[in-house]
């Protein structure tokens, strides 16, 4: 009888002498993560969470970790599905240190570390820090050009599920140095201090998830509303390094935490940053002005006003700074008035003259028939930011924006499962952003190194 095929039905119960080392690809990506990552590291960082006398002997830290490591690599968001990847997968034993036969550790065993021995700890800032220090090391971050914005992670929690409450808003931290510019600026314009009055805590109502009350409903122009936490990133213009990953709920303005994380960023990695490129939400008086004390050149992107229907926009009252005065489209001048207490300074024109004037009714609609054009006593550096984006190096740099920043967002969500948080609550939102940048940087660094051989 011919045979017309090998049949392999009788090889499954076949025992064989292999060597895992043969059966993994020397192109995979895993042997490069285990050549060029220094994982060393992690041994001291987490010894101050064991006991070195009590109990039985525990897992090996690293074994722990670079199970946790897989799961962000590949996009594996269940640890019970990691555990049964790892245990049909020859590379991830490999990676791991398992031979064929070796038991796969139980996936409770890394959610109950996360829960417990890990819980309101720094281990997971810690190895992203170390890991954007491991690349600074092979000079792939410059620290000169950074791009920052944020994205949203859908949150594990129903939308329709919530309260309102009342709750404080917070004090930011600009209001100190705010008050002794506005209090100088009254000095040179020879008004009196503010009278000091009693202190008002302002109040907002906001919905407070019942699944998840540590995230932010977000309601944004042409964005869905949900609850959901922030990821506010940072990534370098030389390889698109992320240097900074740092999670809020959804309801927090994206400029709120930007000036405390970038010098947390040059503090941590002693960066040299000269300038920064940014998105609209950034445009704000007091990061212009944080941007021009640290000497950076700032690039933020225009925020769209729409002025009042039939009315002229402000940028066609122009300032005279040598006098301090606005002259509006009739080529009438809008003298200083007072100082408020929010920063702002009040211009206003003269009844007297705006009365007869054929531009009245596309200037102002008071009925004293009077303009008031405002200006924050920071606004000039405002003005600069917006000239540095006209400028070609702040055409160049905004244009890079997208190609690093967003880009970094993009294979965040579609390679490594970022788009929803897979547990409830803000440590573990920010544990799953920075060991997902952490495994993105890792990455980026084995796969340069492998190109340079």
């Amino acid at each position: 009888m011919i045979r017309l095929f090998h049949t392999r039905s009788n090889t499954q119960n076949e025992v064989e002498f292999v060597c895992l080392e043969d059966l993994v690809p020397q192109d995979h990506l895993l042997r490069k993560i285990d050549k060029y990552i220094d994982f060393s590291f992690i041994i001291d960082k987490v010894r101050p969470y064991y006991s070195e006398d009590n109990g039985r002997p525990s897992l090996d830290p690293l074994v722990l970790f670079k199970m946790m490591f897989i799961g962000y690599f590949y996009g594996i968001r269940s640890e019970r599905q990691l555990e049964k990847e790892i245990q049909m997968n020859l590379a991830y034993r490999w990676f791991l240190g398992l031979k064929i036969s070796d038991p796969v550790p139980h996936h409770s065993t890394i959610s109950w570390n996360r829960r417990t021995r890990f819980k309101d700890t720094n281990i997971f800032q810690d190895i992203f820090d170390e890991i954007v220090l491991q690349a600074i090391n092979h000079q792939m971050v410059g620290g000169r050009v950074l791009f920052t914005d944020s994205t949203h992670l859908k949150a594990n929690a129903n939308k329709h599920k919530f309260t309102r409450e009342e709750v404080e808003v917070e004090v930011r931290d600009y209001v100190e140095e705010l008050n002794q510019a506005i209090e100088e600026d009254r000095k040179q314009h020879g008004k009196k201090p503010l009278t000091d009055r009693e202190e008002v805590k302002d109040t907002k109502t906001i919905r407070k998830s019942k699944t998840d009350p540590e995230s932010g409903f977000m309601s944004r122009d042409n964005k869905q509303e949900m609850f959901c936490y922030l990821d506010h990133r940072t990534t370098d213009m030389k390889f698109n390094i992320i240097t900074d990953a740092y999670v809020t709920p959804g309801n927090v303005h994206d400029s709120v935490p930007y000036l405390e994380r970038l010098d947390r960023q040059i503090n941590r990695f002693d960066l040299k940053v000269e300038a920064v490129a940014l998105d609209s939400g950034y445009l704000t008086n007091p990061i212009c002005k944080g941007l021009s004390d640290r000497d950076i050149f700032g690039v933020i992107a225009y925020r769209r006003y729409h002025p009042t229907k039939g009315l002229f926009p402000k940028w066609k009252f122009k300032y005279d700074k040598e006098q301090d005065i606005y002259i509006c489209p009739n080529g009438q001048t809008l003298a200083y008035s007072t100082t408020s207490r929010d920063g702002y300074r009040e211009y206003k024109s003269n009844p007297k003259q705006c009365v007869g004037c054929p531009l009245l009714k596309e200037c102002t609609r008071s009925k004293n028939h009077q303009k008031v054009v405002t200006r924050h006593v920071w606004e000039e550096h405002k003005e600069k930011v917006r000239e540095n984006r006209l400028s070609s190096s702040g055409k160049m740099l905004y244009k890079y924006r997208k190609e690093k920043v967003e880009r970094s967002f993009a294979d965040s969500k579609e390679l490594h499962g970022l788009r929803y948080c897979r547990l409830r609550g803000l440590h573990n939102a920010s544990e799953q952003v920075l060991l997902t940048a952490a495994c993105q940087n890792m990455k980026k660094i084995a796969i340069h190194l492998s190109r340079l051989g």
